[in-house]
């Protein structure tokens, strides 16, 4: 049985939301780093999160084929009381194939997404409706009015925005404020520090970091717990070949400093992001019962100013190797693909 944490609730953004300060990120249920886990056993895992505190869930209409993601969210919420859970799903990705990402914003698409996730969740409404990607050919401010049309009619609750660059989210915010910002941040993706950070803090913005665990790098993914063969990460730049013999180094640092903090370095990992403010609510997934344990166990660890800066100076960013993105097509869809070039 795991140690029982106290769980503590924050304000995600300045218009009312409530949160679990630890999220939980759904999507590796349905496959993506792993074979797809069976319904009972996702079911089980959302129940655990829930019972532990976890009141944050968060999933996408592109999540697993075929929606699963969203269908299997739906089941577990059936069997937890609704009004205590802070649902969030995502909208705008039309299609991944290949090496082409398709991506929609037009008023239309909003509200055939909304209408549709909410059948598949099988609820009224949906607490945090995120636009996942940007449509770069349909001005945001059309997308942002169809959204508020639906917090007006009550089907979403609050609005928010994933991997927007800092000129989007002003305009869109300027339409109907924005509840939260979803961007992967953790140890060794630090680049929202500079200006996002800056910027959701004067707006009023919450932060949801997505990979805070380094998509499982400082858990010991392909170091000490190899990658399956069907796992996405096996093509990722920063776990193949050269590039992870390089970024050993900085997993076997953050090692020896979670023994002294005692804690696993996936803890340590995820207690930096978790220190990082009271507006910042990381989601990490898993689909395991005990490292949900582990990143609730998180929570525990108490890190000063100096422990933070001894952290952060373990892992220098321009020594981490390879792009946090897996292929361009993808990266043409996220926020830094406006000023910077694919790293190599």
């Amino acid at each position: 049985m795991a140690e029982q944490v106290e769980m503590p609730r924050v304000k995600l953004g300045t218009q009312g939301l409530e949160v679990s300060k630890l999220g939980y990120g759904c999507m590796g249920l349905t496959g993506i780093y792993n074979v797809p886990v069976p319904d009972e056993e996702g079911i089980a895992i959302i129940k655990e999160a829930f019972s532990k505190g976890i009141t944050f869930f968060d999933t996408s209409d592109i999540y697993g084929a075929n929606n699963a993601n969203e269908y299997l969210v739906g089941k577990a919420l059936k069997q937890l009381p609704r009004e205590k859970v802070e649902l969030a799903t995502k909208f705008g990705v039309f299609k991944i194939g290949g090496p082409e990402v398709i991506v929609k914003g037009s008023p239309e698409y909003v509200r055939s997404c909304c209408e549709a996730s909410l059948k598949r969740l099988d609820v009224d409404y949906i607490d945090l409706y995120y636009i996942h990607r940007i449509d770069q050919t349909v001005p945001i401010e059309e997308t942002m009015g169809e959204l508020k049309k639906l917090v007006e009619e009550g089907k979403i609750k609050y609005i928010g925005l994933s991997e927007a660059s800092p000129n989007t989210i002003r305009r869109a915010h300027a339409v109907h404020p924005i509840t939260a910002i979803q961007m992967e941040y953790s140890l060794w993706t630090r680049n929202i520090e500079e200006e996002f950070i800056p910027l959701c803090r004067e707006l009023g913005i919450g932060i949801v970091p997505y990979s805070p665990v380094g998509r499982g790098f400082f858990a010991g993914k392909a170091i000490v717990e190899s990658l399956a063969p069907s796992s996405r990460l096996a093509h990722h730049p920063r776990f193949t070949e050269e590039n992870l013999d390089k970024n050993k180094v900085i997993y076997f640092r953050i090692e020896a400093l979670a023994k002294k903090h005692g804690c696993t370095p996936a803890q340590l990992a995820l207690a930096w992001v978790l220190h990082q403010g009271d507006d910042v609510v990381p989601i990490p997934g898993t689909s395991k019962i005990k490292n949900l344990h582990s990143n609730i166990g998180a929570l525990k660890v108490k890190l000063t100013k100096e422990d933070l800066k001894e952290i952060t100076d373990a892992v220098p960013i321009n020594e981490v190797a390879g792009s946090r993105s897996s292929n361009e097509a993808f990266h043409k869809i996220t926020w830094e693909f406006v000023n910077t070039p694919l790293p190599k």
